[in-house]
């Protein structure tokens, strides 16, 4: 036994060892206590205030615009088979990484125009023009801290986010939540570990400003980053996603706890609170996840293969707990020698297991029947205006026709493909997605609907049309969960510098 650890150690001592040599950052990384990349001097540069303008219309044949025209687009593509956006905003970037301070802004305002979704809770006899703001935050970093403040979309994914189904807890499905978040966005090397421990993690209290069911209601999310292996051709990363709603005023239980002490039951997923229901188990509506990836790199491409778990009972690591077969399995690939294709994304969700069939049953508390995005306090569940915060797969409310407020289908199996490239200067993005949908009912094994999602989608600048940029994306639906859906989208946008410092 001995003289095989000493075999793997030796075998291990020499991979590093023929790594080092041959990898010329890693070379350099090994060789610097902390690498964060930022200096004591570094050569000025410009910052540039830039102006963004734009106009949408979007046309869709069926009683909604298709799934992959409005999902994942932050709410800023109505669910309307017709609707326009005319949008302004400026902004300024974050371009001195090497410095130890820098800072970036937004302010973006949208006006829309839409058609009523008839048979829907938003069915109005007449069309409905709404304002809102896409981007209104500030944000600095002061060495490797980062503070942001005011409305910006919450995406926390580390996978291709452009052909990515979306995560599970926030994946840009709905409009941006007004919120204040401080700690470490990116991935930072640990000190003392040469770059090849690196961390990240954070702490956001966010307002759910919709006010649906319950007023002034709060979102609380905290998570923590691990990664290994730095510059090094493999890395394996790991991280943790914990959230909650709570807070405000509820219709039938009044002030449900907005103070210091409610905050920390929330923040330690402990009981506490006015009702039995939070006593007995924790505080608030909470929902969390985990994510493994590993990720191997060369020359110009990059493999990750990950694994994204959900859990709305008590935490258990990764690979452990009752509902196992739940989660979202990925692998991405990416690369930039060969431009027609520089990614692909396959992956595949489930969320049918649930902890088992039954929560409690004869007495016996089982923790099943989890319900995913739904709670009996916070009627309204994981979404806002109507749209899921997490994955848009488990179904949001703003397709229900019977006026119920929370989800119906959160049981969902789902294969899904994404693609985009660059021809000839013309950048595309395709997505095909198949979902098959079981309700809420975990019991229930019969498929009650399903759904192929197309989308395509083109972009291209013309420097000689004055400098525009011109857009258009076709989707469709196929299948019984909403029938035959076609739509298309055209956009033309405008951006440049208005001054420089």
């Amino acid at each position: 036994m001995k003289k095989c650890h000493d075999i793997i150690l030796k075998s291990g001592l020499l991979i590093i060892a023929w790594l080092l040599c041959n990898n010329a950052d890693a070379r350099e990384l090994s060789w610097s206590w902390w690498p964060t990349g930022i200096r004591d001097s570094v050569s000025a540069g410009n910052d540039t205030l830039c102006y963004r303008a734009g106009i949408a219309g979007a046309a869709s044949y069926g009683r909604y615009a298709p799934f992959w025209l409005q999902s994942n687009m932050n709410g800023d593509v109505s669910s309307s088979p017709f609707s326009g956006n005319l949008s302004a905003g400026v902004c300024k970037e974050a371009v001195h990484p090497e410095r130890w301070w820098d800072y970036d802004f937004a302010l973006q305002l949208t006006g829309r125009l839409q058609s009523p979704v008839a048979g829907s809770m938003f069915n109005t006899q007449q069309h409905v023009a709404t304002g809102y703001f896409n981007y209104a935050y500030a944000h600095v970093r002061l060495y490797i801290f980062d503070l942001t403040a005011g409305i910006k979309p919450m995406i926390y994914e580390t996978q291709d986010t452009a052909l990515s189904m979306g995560s599970l807890v926030f994946s840009g499905n709905c409009q941006p939540l007004p919120h204040l978040t401080i700690g470490i966005d990116k991935y930072v090397p640990f000190p003392g570990c040469y770059g090849y421990f690196e961390v990240k993690g954070g702490l956001t209290h966010a307002w759910q400003a919709d006010n649906i069911y319950m007023g002034n209601s709060y979102i609380h999310h905290k998570w923590l980053g691990l990664r290994v292996g730095g510059r090094l051709p493999v890395n394996i990363s790991y991280e943790l996603h914990h959230a909650a709603q709570w807070g405000g005023i509820s219709p039938v239980y009044g002030d449900i706890g907005s103070d210091w002490q409610s905050f920390m039951n929330v923040f330690l997923a402990r009981g506490g609170g006015v009702m039995s229901n939070d006593q007995l188990n924790a505080q608030g509506n909470h929902i969390g996840s985990q994510q493994l990836m590993l990720t191997g790199k060369g020359k110009g491409w990059e493999l990750s293969v990950y694994w994204q778990n959900i859990f709305e009972d008590n935490f258990e690591i990764i690979g452990k707990g009752q509902n196992l077969a739940d989660g979202l399995w990925g692998i991405c690939v990416k690369q930039n020698r060969w431009r027609y294709i520089q990614g692909v994304t396959y992956e595949f969700l489930n969320t049918t297991d649930q902890s088992g069939p039954w929560h409690d049953r004869d007495g016996l508390c089982y923790a099943g029947n989890d319900s995913y995005y739904r709670n009996s306090v916070f009627v309204n569940g994981w979404n806002y205006f109507y749209r899921s915060m997490g994955t848009p797969f488990i179904t949001s409310p703003l397709y229900n026709t019977d006026g119920t407020i929370y989800t119906l289908n959160s049981r969902v199996r789902v294969h899904h493909l994404g693609i985009r490239g660059d021809i000839y200067g013309y950048q595309y993005r395709i997505k095909v997605s198949y979902a098959r949908n079981y309700g809420n009912d975990n019991t229930n094994r019969d498929i009650i609907s399903n759904n192929t999602a197309m989308l395509l989608e083109v972009q291209k600048h013309v420097e000689q049309a004055w400098g525009l940029d011109f857009g258009i994306r076709l989707a469709c639906d196929t299948g019984t969960q909403w029938g035959n859906q076609f739509g298309a989208q055209i956009t033309i946008r405008k951006q440049g510098i208005i001054t420089q410092w």
